[in-house]
């Protein structure tokens, strides 16, 4: 094979303009005081970072009027509009939102593009693309309001909207729901929410004293050592580190997805979530060529809504989610078959049972506990979730996406083809065109490792 060319750089996007200051949207009714409790899943460490969705229309809304309708989803959702704080002063282990209306911040900006030529370049984005959204100088995380919003005005008539919402006070489904409702009042603005959203968090309360009834090798204590997410996998540091890291992009059709498929024997059937899981975990170990014994994880978020025994009502919008855990060695991982992952990736989703996931909770109760990101790899599935169906009444968005990911593995959906996922990993530079090599390869070498064309495909999700 031959040595793949570096990556070219990707162009800058040019400077936004500010047209106005940026204001404090408060919620337009009185809504209720006090400290909304979060749970021991709202409030870890790895999750205290704001989630970042970009979301590109080719016709934009005026800023006046998101600005009237957020106020108005504000009175429904209240505690976006408050503010984070520690619930015993000077100890950060625990956290509250303090519902005090102070409001959500919008700014309103303009920017020297078309709508065209921003999906030409969000194939490959770099960090200029974080100017798309408004940076609040703030000593520590707890300064930054829950919900900051930019709304940037193209050249064409089109609009760049962006939103950065705290990943304390909601997971992918709840800020999911959020924006839909916030987009249902924009486009129909004497309507009524559709779901009313569930704000207590109790339910999730550990117990007295907490009963650790399972093993979790996602998590590990650390006494004199903070790890909060945002710091590569420790056993990874240097080979990340040594040089610049640059986004690589990859849509998976379903006509890809079924050879993914094919790959695996043919008594093992899987979802897409589960192939391409596997498939990308995969690629990413050979990919960084660690020793062949070293032992290695893949997480991933699972849903609890329905796992849990009485299930979370309808419209609950906190972090209703824990890390599935694969766990491995780079031989085992590497050599077998693509059915030895997606088996892995399956034992990790039918772990996260009612007991399971109380047992997290309890643990989580020892705030020395935190999510062990040493050798492992982790996927965020928003593939699945209808961020792409947004819709403020100009129609739905030709692009969604993060603003920036230099950590995780998104699985993203693809505007205007649903069954399609587009999987976006942040590598080493020099390692880009070898990832994309590994991860297109199937389409090379005819797909099926040992299961012949009559490898099981199923289409379900995850």
């Amino acid at each position: 094979m031959k040595t793949p060319l570096p990556p070219q750089p990707s162009p800058e996007l040019p400077d936004c303009s500010y047209t106005a200051p940026s204001s404090l949207i408060r919620p337009s009714s009185p809504t209720p005081t006090g400290t909304l409790y979060l749970s021991n899943l709202d409030d870890q460490h790895f999750l205290r970072f704001s989630i970042k969705y970009l979301y590109l229309f080719e016709t934009s809304v005026p800023s006046d009027t998101l600005k009237r309708s957020l106020s108005r989803v504000l009175i429904d959702y209240y505690p976006l509009a408050g503010r984070l704080r520690t619930s015993c002063p000077g100890d950060d282990r625990k956290l509250e939102v303090d519902c005090n209306g102070e409001g959500a911040l919008f700014a309103e900006a303009s920017m020297d593009l078309t709508a065209e030529e921003v999906l030409g370049l969000a194939r490959r984005p770099n960090r200029s693309w974080r100017k798309l959204l408004y940076r609040v100088e703030g000593q520590s995380f707890l300064n930054v309001p829950p919900l900051v919003v930019q709304a940037t005005n193209l050249r064409c008539g089109g609009m760049i909207l962006c939103t950065a919402i705290c990943h304390c006070l909601c997971d992918g489904i709840g800020s999911s729901q959020f924006l839909r409702a916030w987009a249902h009042l924009t486009s129909k603005p004497h309507a009524d929410l559709t779901l009313q959203p569930i704000h207590s968090r109790h339910v999730l309360r550990p117990c007295d004293p907490p009963k650790i009834q399972s093993v979790h090798p996602q998590y590990a204590r650390h006494p004199s050592r903070h790890n909060d997410g945002n710091a590569p996998p420790a056993d990874l540091h240097r080979q990340l580190q040594c040089q610049p890291l640059v986004p690589v992009s990859l849509t998976f059709t379903p006509s890809d997805v079924v050879q993914l498929k094919r790959r695996c024997v043919r008594s093992v059937k899987c979802t897409t979530f589960e192939v391409l899981a596997a498939h990308t975990w995969r690629s990413w170990v050979r990919l960084l060529g660690l020793g062949s014994s070293v032992n290695i994880k893949l997480l991933f978020s699972v849903n609890i809504r329905q796992r849990l025994s009485p299930q979370l009502q309808p419209g609950f919008y906190g972090n209703g989610f824990v890390l599935g855990c694969a766990c491995t060695t780079v031989s085992d991982l590497g050599n077998n078959n693509l059915s030895n992952g997606v088996k892995l990736v399956q034992q990790a989703k039918s772990a996260v049972t009612d007991d399971h996931v109380k047992s997290i909770i309890d643990l989580l109760e020892d705030k020395t506990v935190r999510t062990d990101m040493s050798t492992c790899f982790v996927i965020s599935q928003w593939s699945r979730l209808g961020l792409e169906d947004l819709d403020f009444g100009t129609g739905k968005p030709v692009l969604m996406g993060p603003v920036m990911s230099d950590i995780y593995c998104l699985f993203l959906p693809v505007c205007g083809c649903p069954e399609s996922v587009r999987v976006l990993v942040s590598v080493p530079e020099s390692m880009a065109k070898r990832f994309e090599y590994l991860m297109r390869g199937f389409e090379v070498d005819g797909g099926d490792e040992s299961a012949g064309e009559n490898g099981s495909v199923d289409f379900e999700d995850m």
